[in-house]
């Protein structure tokens, strides 16, 4: 019953266009910046080096070295924050979590450039947008499953 609940509540609050990208790609992250009255979007470049989550939980965290410093971020994909999502390069890795970039340095912490494979991106690309869109249309029905049942 409380999944239910859950669910027809996350419905509401998915977005539509949420680009695809995995760990070990290079993303673009406009965030939006509220500054007393004033709104503004501030980008946070980095290497991906976790996802975690799902719907409206889903997480990932970004990486970058500012003045010789490591600083991560991590945002929720569904952040209403989040003004846009640019992947800029795609990275070959081997792991889910890319946590052991933490103790190298300079050249060390690059990764190999992922050949574009396209239609491979596309079909993975749209099966989340299915999914997401599934999430969307289950809301609906669960809330009148849930209303029915009360």
């Amino acid at each position: 019953m409380n999944e239910k609940l859950l669910h027809s509540v996350e419905a509401s609050s998915i977005k539509d266009e949420v680009p695809f990208f995995e760990v070990g790609d290079t993303v673009k992250v406009h965030c939006r910046i509220l500054e007393g009255s004033k709104e503004r979007i501030q980008i946070f470049e980095g290497l991906v080096i976790a996802k975690s989550g799902a719907g409206t939980r889903e997480m990932f965290t970004v990486r970058r070295v500012v003045q010789g410093q490591g600083v991560e971020r991590k945002f929720p994909i569904q952040s209403p924050r989040i003004a846009e999502i640019e992947v800029i390069r795609s990275g070959v890795t081997k792991r889910a979590k890319l946590y052991y970039l933490r103790d190298r340095v300079g050249k060390a912490t690059r990764l190999s450039q992922r050949r574009p494979d396209p239609e491979k991106r596309d079909a993975q690309a749209a099966k989340e947008a299915a999914k997401r869109a599934a999430i969307k249309a289950a809301g609906p029905a669960v809330e009148e499953a849930v209303t029915e049942g009360a």
